[in-house]
């Protein structure tokens, strides 16, 4: 695993990918490479979707300081990408609705002085409408909250909200494990399989069936992949390994389509 004591300005990166954390919204693939750089922002070009950004310095953060399994740049601020440009992420808040009162009546119609009864009657008849308006305004709001809630989740999983236990159990492994350190302590795969013969990155997933467990692993070349995280047969996350600054791989477990 690369480390240095200081991380990389980002203009020194040249050639070496690296990913946004937290990821731009509306953008599918997280992978970039350095472009060029003014003073007040810079040039980022993504290889996938062959497509340039211009992002200001200012919302540039800290560079991880070690590159495997990918170099992590951070944000400063979530940021979302609509027409071709870059801009803050802002969520929506729905507002409550607003009550429809009734409108006075006319003041040259005055109604006549109501008896004993009808005063009881309509106290009664006032104390429950109220108790029911009471009751549908308490079930709109959590209806609204519900719906806040999950347009909020499915924006941050890219389309599909997913609620899940998850095990998060602590596997051991970190970035530097490689197949024989997961085998070792699993023993042998039920199942091995590449994604691909060729590309940028490979990506090997194991399966151990009896654990519930499909543990992935990530690489330049087949030959030096390490462990990137852990999925349930489902594809649901389970575990995810640690970088510096509190972040994690969980972003990109999050955005590998099952193979």
């Amino acid at each position: 695993m690369a480390s240095s004591p200081t991380p990389p300005a980002l203009d020194e990166l040249g050639s070496r990918r690296f990913s946004f954390y937290p990821p731009i919204v509306n953008i599918d693939h997280n992978e970039w490479e350095m472009r060029k750089g003014s003073w007040s922002e810079v040039l980022v070009h993504n290889p996938k979707m062959d497509l340039e950004l211009w992002i200001p310095r200012a919302w540039l953060g800290e560079i991880s300081k070690i590159d495997e399994p990918v170099m992590i740049v951070g944000l400063k601020r979530e940021i979302e990408y609509s027409g071709g440009a870059v801009f803050p992420h802002t969520r929506r808040v729905l507002n409550m609705p607003k009550l429809n009162l009734a409108a006075p009546a006319p003041p040259n119609e005055v109604p006549r002085a109501p008896t004993t009864r009808e005063n009881l009657r309509m106290g009664s008849s006032t104390e429950s409408s109220i108790g029911k308006l009471i009751a549908a305004v308490l079930v709109a709001g959590i209806v609204l909250a519900m719906i806040f809630v999950g347009v909020s989740r499915y924006k941050e999983s890219g389309g599909a909200v997913e609620y899940k236990a998850v095990i998060q159990a602590d596997l051991g492994f970190t970035a530097t494990s490689d197949y024989f350190d997961i085998v070792r302590k699993l023993g042998q795969p039920d199942h091995d399989r590449w994604k691909s013969d060729s590309g940028e990155r490979q990506y090997r997933a194991l399966t151990f069936k009896k654990s519930g467990y499909v543990v992935i692993l990530m690489g330049a070349e087949r030959n030096n992949a390490r462990y990137l995280g852990t999925k349930d047969l489902d594809w649901h996350t389970i575990h995810a390994v640690e970088l510096p600054g509190g972040r994690n791989t969980e972003p990109m477990m999050r955005s590998l389509g099952k193979f």
